[in-house]
Parts: structure tokens; sequence; C-alpha cells
């Protein structure tokens, strides 16, 4: 069986400003999740974003510019627009894990 990682990167449109693979053991989902956030922030975000993004819904200050995405039924995850980081687990070769689908 082959080791699982987390590869985490920041991206600036095409261009890759950030890399790293960790094992997948290190992180949980949800922490994952926000260090994603906390990458988004420090790279993008004003002090006066950083609040809107913890305040409570449809307040005045409130914005959604630390919401994480999950693309597919595996953990894919996205934070930001530009720049904005993502996290998905890879192989030993760096290549994203595929799950069978339940039609296979």
């Amino acid at each position: 069986m082959s080791n699982r990682y987390w590869r985490i990167r920041g991206h600036e449109g095409i261009n890759v400003t950030f890399e790293k693979h960790v094992p997948v053991g290190y992180f949980s989902d949800t922490q994952i999740q926000i260090l994603l956030q906390a990458l988004t922030a420090k790279a993008s975000l004003s002090f006066d974003e950083i609040l809107g993004a913890y305040a409570r819904r449809r307040t005045k200050i409130s914005n959604d510019l630390l919401a994480i995405l999950k693309e597919g039924p595996y953990p894919h995850y996205s934070c930001g627009t530009n720049p904005y980081f993502t996290a998905i687990v890879v192989d030993d070769h760096h290549k994203p894990l595929v799950y069978p689908s339940i039609d296979d």
C-alpha cells in the first residue's frame, strides 16, 4: 500500500506560489480546512476582511472570503479567490488518489 499525503498548494492566477506535501496523518480534514483559511487570510486579506469572514452570517460586516469549497467525493478542498489555496490527497508519486465509483 502506498503512502498518502496532503498536497497543499498556494496559487496566484495559474502560478503555483507555495507547495508542501505532508503525511495524511498529520492533519484531520477539519484541520486542513482551518489551515487553508489561515494561509488564505495571511496571503490576501486585510484585518477587516478577516473579521468579516468570522462574523455571524447576514451581519453588516460578514463575508465569505474564507469559505471552504469541497470538490468531488474525495478530499479536495480550496479556499480563497486570488490568491487561493488547495489541499488534496495524493500518493507517493504526487498523483491525486482516484476512488472507484459505485458502478465499477
